[in-house]
């Protein structure tokens, strides 16, 4: 049934095909588990609210109306079930000790193995900067980090996400724009800082780069 299109597929669950609604989640794992991962900011958490919305999408299949894309609804599930998640964690948390922050630390790790071709140094600082976003990513409002994962992250259209969250695009807009508001102070540890920048003073005496070169970094090559 690797022909069949998402509809049919999810026709096919519906009807009593067991395999069916396997190979649809197989098609889009990665993007669904991605979405889960952002929202919820750390593996475990984030393996809950995918689970519960895969077992919810399996049992509630019939109820799709097929307004929408199948990935766009599925998508809603998914992000319906971590915001859920989210706000029953917030009310679990609100007496929560401060050493519960240091241990996302290892919780939000991306990386489940390490490759022996890949220098350890960089898998740290690369681990360091994903821990950073998400648990910038964390510091807002749920409803408004489900919408900058959708939109600035998993680049599907306002549009879309508008039906995913079932709200207005304005809304969606609305809650882009004061993300990133928020975020950009959160995160501009990550953007270069002049003492990351080449010192000119220990430049070579070279002539001023041509066309295509910049003055904040190397020169372009040309081919």
């Amino acid at each position: 049934m690797s022909e069949a299109s998402d509809a049919e597929l999810l026709a096919a669950h519906v009807a009593g095909d067991a395999e069916a609604f396997g190979e649809l989640f197989s098609r889009h794992r990665d993007r669904l588990w991605a979405v889960a991962l952002r929202t919820m900011g750390n593996p475990e958490d984030a393996a809950d609210g995918l689970q519960e919305a895969m077992v919810a999408a399996f049992r509630r299949a019939g109820s799709f109306r097929g307004d929408a894309a199948v990935t766009t609804w599925l998508h809603r599930v998914v992000v319906n079930s971590c915001l859920d998640r989210l706000r029953a964690m917030k009310v679990r948390r609100a007496e929560a000790l401060p050493d519960d922050l240091e241990e996302r630390g290892d919780r939000g790790s991306l990386s489940s193995s390490t490759d022996a071709a890949v220098d350890p140094a960089e898998l740290v600082v690369a681990d360091e900067r994903r821990r950073l976003v998400l648990d910038a990513l964390a510091s807002l409002p749920a409803d408004m980090r489900a919408a900058l994962v959708l939109v600035d992250m998993e680049g599907y259209s306002v549009a879309e996400v508008a039906q995913m969250l079932d709200c207005a695009e304005g809304t969606v807009k609305s809650r882009c724009s004061r993300g990133r508001a928020k975020l950009a102070p959160l995160l501009g540890v990550l953007a270069p800082t002049q003492t990351e920048q080449p010192d000119p003073r220990n430049a070579p005496a070279t002539p001023d780069v041509g066309v295509g070169g910049s003055p904040r970094g190397p020169p372009r090559t040309t081919s």
